[in-house]
């Protein structure tokens, strides 16, 4: 909403205005709504506004490769809106750009990032079911996986990153009663955090000064971005239930962390007495089986199987 109010003083006649932003249903209108209280002069007989959704679809680190190779979909609040946004994104997209309504287009894109949130809540419930039973998940994840038509996905503390984390609750707030899958996945996905901690209190009460190093902090492998980490949730967290100078962290992508003391990987093996594998950084891929000797090894996203 204040993006919209910052640029309409600026709007002229027959201006394109696209939300590229992930938003809830009816954020494109809402945009209209706005400039036209605003700025009633620009809609009538003679003049015209054209708005449009056109959902973002890239991933870090490759960003200048897919916002140009990736197909997009455009839907504007009327057919003429449409038009002109698909034929802005043709422009320079070489993928298909596809053209829809803009209810269908903010959907889509809270569609796709539920589809990977449900999925992902599916392999993190498994890991919990698996060890209530006292049976490997990673071992029957991979037993599962040999059928043709399964690809369960791997488990970790959470879900994290500016999307999968927030975008499934606004499909659930346009459709409380109905959602009922996308919100267990949330609420799947938001308690693995807990669990993880809960699991290394329990084994940390039975030291007398235990030394907690948690390997990974970002959201997602190799990346250096905590937004909304659950492995930067669950360090926080032990660092408040832990005596002082229990839990340290080893995250090869960032150099300072108020409130968590950073080690280099070397130093966190060597002293830790609890080692929690919380983000399969390929920084992590090459340590040595003996230098988990006489330590307690909570391997959560299975990157020293």
């Amino acid at each position: 909403e204040s993006a919209t109010k910052s640029i309409a003083p600026y709007l002229r006649s027959g201006n394109l205005i696209i939300l590229e932003s992930t938003s809830p249903v009816g954020t494109t209108e809402t945009m209209e709504r706005i400039v036209r209280e605003m700025r009633p002069e620009l809609f009538t007989n003679d003049s015209s506004l054209l708005f449009a959704h056109c959902p973002e679809r890239v991933l870090p680190g490759q960003i200048l490769h897919e916002i140009v190779q990736n197909d997009r979909v455009v839907g504007g609040v009327d057919s003429e809106s449409t038009a002109s946004a698909a034929d802005f994104y043709r422009s320079f997209v070489q993928g298909k750009v596809i053209e829809t309504s803009c209810r269908a287009a903010e959907l889509t894109k809270l569609v796709e990032n539920s589809f990977r949130d449900t999925n992902i809540a599916f392999a993190n419930e498994l890991s919990l079911i698996c060890d209530e039973l006292e049976i490997d998940v990673w071992e029957v994840i991979a037993l599962a996986n040999r059928h043709p038509r399964v690809n369960i996905l791997r488990p970790g503390p959470g879900v994290g990153g500016h999307c999968l984390a927030v975008d499934p609750w606004f499909i659930v707030s346009a459709a409380p009663q109905t959602a009922r899958l996308i919100r267990n996945a949330r609420e799947v996905n938001e308690g693995k955090p807990d669990w993880v901690i809960q699991r290394t209190l329990q084994h940390a009460q039975k030291l007398k000064q235990p030394k907690v190093g948690c390997l990974g902090l970002s959201y997602k492998p190799n990346i250096d971005d905590l937004r909304e980490s659950p492995a930067l949730h669950i360090a926080r967290e032990l660092v408040t239930q832990l005596p002082p100078n229990s839990v340290f962290a080893c995250e090869p992508h960032i150099t300072s962390l108020e409130g968590i003391e950073l080690r280099t990987l070397e130093e966190t093996l060597a002293s830790a007495d609890i080692l929690i594998g919380l983000v399969a950084h390929d920084h992590f891929r090459d340590i040595s089986p003996k230098a988990f000797n006489g330590k307690l090894v909570l391997d959560i996203c299975g990157m020293f199987r």
